[in-house]
């Protein structure tokens, strides 16, 4: 059995090594200069985009409005890993890991624009009249593979049922209400088990209308919280700030609880954690986008890649700023129980500031498994046929109740693996269509810019 895990750490190491790295990162710098730095110069457009109301909306095909596919979306992506995954980080790598945090991230938009913008332009409509999208359809009928199809969704499917989608979120948020409330784990996992029922079963409109309400408030809440630690030790800020770029292109000595990091070992981990934390390229966030109401492919991949900029650029930010302002990141505490410190540290509580830390984490948890329970629906639906969509939700909803009682770190490497593979077929779909997402970009805002120029003669 020991071996067995070893042999999987080993294989856990090489997928999510340099070569997924720089495939990720690669892609993301290829898009980002093949669209014009398209994230830098859209994202105020982008951004106006999610918080203004679609006029066009009535009559464009889709389930939800576009801000409830972000909504969506962003449930599955903001949770621990902006907790536990940026303390586990900068834990390996030092403050300058946040650095290249930022970095993948930047180019991971325009990634993440790539294969929402192809996910909407290759939707079809299911049995059920429901849209149905994601890389499964433009591999099959952009690419014209049908076996690189097939493996995402098994891939993807595997990732929401014994995953990010289950086992770490369920541990998390009875871990949490354990240890802050004294809620016994039998309880927190039927309330849970409940819970994760009365919403999942209504499907897309149910899970959307949720994550519309909890995603925005917990995201807001937990940042305010960030805030208050980042204002209250405002003096050092410069100087941490300075840390993070200075220690992203130098070595960072031991100091504390802190082991000391190579160059090497903060983009690893900085990569590494920001892709795990915003998905950016593995494949996740298209499938929700193809329920959008909208009548342009373009116009829901610029609303999509302001999911990664919300889940990095802001939350795991705000996180990592905490963590280094506090000196969390030099203490012998790591993952939850870092941050945990460091806004205990921050707010000089030993009690609101756990409690913030808790209540955040299992908000953070509870989405990510409605958001993953959607997209493992979709690869049934891709696999097996609407039919196979109720056994599905039954076997899910009990692997949320058994969760809360099973420490099986292998299936835990095993979901990694998985969840590192799923962006293999998704990376090689966006390279092959890379021509479809250039050409409608430019047809989007060519057309764009001659409905301005007719508006301003018209004024004229």
């Amino acid at each position: 059995m020991n071996d067995l895990q070893t042999i999987l750490h080993r294989i856990d190491n090489f997928v999510w090594g340099p070569p997924l790295l720089i495939l990720l990162v690669g892609t993301g710098i290829f898009f980002t200069f093949r669209l014009g730095m398209l994230q830098f110069r859209h994202l105020p457009t982008a951004l106006k985009l999610v918080f203004c109301r679609d006029k066009s909306k009535s009559r464009a095909e889709g389930d939800v409005s576009s801000f409830a596919a972000l909504c969506t979306a962003l449930s599955a992506t903001i949770g621990t890993g902006n907790i536990v995954g940026v303390a586990t980080a900068i834990k390996l790598g030092g403050p300058g890991a946040l650095f290249w945090m930022w970095l993948a991230a930047l180019f991971g938009m325009a990634t993440k624009y790539a294969e929402c913008l192809l996910a909407v332009k290759y939707r079809k409509v299911d049995e059920k009249g429901q849209m149905v999208g994601g890389p499964m359809y433009y591999l099959q009928y952009g690419v014209g593979s049908k076996l690189l199809a097939t493996l995402f969704a098994i891939f993807a499917l595997g990732v929401a049922c014994f995953g990010i989608g289950t086992f770490p979120q369920v541990n998390a948020i009875i871990d949490a209400s354990q240890i802050s409330f004294g809620v016994s784990r039998e309880i927190s996992a039927v309330v849970l088990t409940l819970l994760v029922a009365f919403v999942t079963l209504g499907g897309i409109q149910s899970i959307s209308k949720v994550a519309g309400k909890v995603v925005p408030t917990m995201a807001v809440f937990y940042v305010l919280a960030c805030i208050s630690v980042i204002a209250l030790n405002a003096e050092h800020l410069l100087s941490a700030i300075s840390l993070v770029l200075s220690s992203a292109f130098s070595t960072t000595a031991a100091s504390g609880g802190f082991a000391g990091a190579t160059i090497m070992i903060a983009i690893q981990s900085g990569i590494a954690r920001g892709v795990f934390s915003n998905e950016s390229g593995l494949g996740s966030a298209p499938m929700a986008a193809a329920a959008a109401k909208t009548d342009s492919c373009v116009r829901q991949g610029l609303i999509s890649m302001t999911g990664t900029f919300f889940d990095t650029i802001i939350i795991c930010t705000m996180t990592g700023l905490a963590l280094i302002l506090t000196g969390a990141w030099q203490s012998d505490y790591s993952g939850a129980a870092m941050t945990t410190y460091a806004f205990a540290q921050g707010l000089s509580s030993d009690t609101l500031g756990p409690m913030l830390v808790s209540i955040g984490l299992m908000f953070f948890a509870f989405t990510t498994i409605l958001g993953w329970n959607y997209y493992g629906e979709r690869c049934v639906v891709y696999l097996f046929g609407t039919k196979a969509v109720k056994a599905y939700k039954v076997v899910f909803l009990a692997l949320v109740a058994s969760g809360a009682f099973l420490h099986l770190d292998m299936i835990w490497i095993i979901a990694d693996i998985v969840n590192g593979l799923m962006a293999i077929p998704n990376l090689i779909g966006l390279l092959a269509l890379r021509k479809v997402v250039i050409s409608e970009t430019q047809q989007y805002f060519q057309a764009l810019n001659d409905s301005k120029s007719a508006l301003s003669l018209q004024r004229s």
